[in-house]
């Protein structure tokens, strides 16, 4: 997460803290692109975390309802994900292999998912979303 940092691919992080202010809820969003175009103005959500004596009270659901929420302020276009698709969907991603996408990890098309935001529109992008290098350790 720090190199990311450092080489400024994030466009938007968040925390959700408790009542004494320490932080028990992130999300982070970085710049990805499409077949090679890093002018796309799509991103990726990752990581979504939420430390498990919080989970299940909403949380992440406002951490990534929020985060959905700048992103369309600040005129991105979509948002991919690689998670459970049972989770994502109350949010209104599909499979990415629905709209033509592929991501670079092989066996992923289960949990490979995209979000149009405001300003895009899906059918404008068919191809491989790549994200950051730093991601293929995970």
């Amino acid at each position: 997460m720090q190199k990311l940092r450092q080489d400024g691919l994030f466009v938007l992080e968040m925390v959700a803290t408790d009542d004494k202010g320490q932080i028990i809820g992130y999300i982070g969003f970085t710049l990805v692109d499409v077949n090679g175009d890093k002018e796309c103005q799509w991103v990726g959500l990752a990581p979504l975390a939420v430390a498990s004596a919080y989970q299940r009270q909403g949380i992440g659901a406002k951490l990534v309802y929020d985060g959905l929420d700048s992103l369309n302020e600040f005129g991105y276009k979509a948002v991919v994900v690689v998670g459970d698709p049972n989770y994502y969907r109350r949010f209104g991603f599909t499979l990415a292999q629905q709209h033509g996408l592929t991501c670079k990890w092989s066996g992923m098309e289960a949990y490979f998912q995209v979000y149009a935001l405001e300003n895009g529109n899906l059918a404008d992008y068919a191809g491989r979303v790549n994200f950051s290098s730093y991601f293929d350790d995970c």
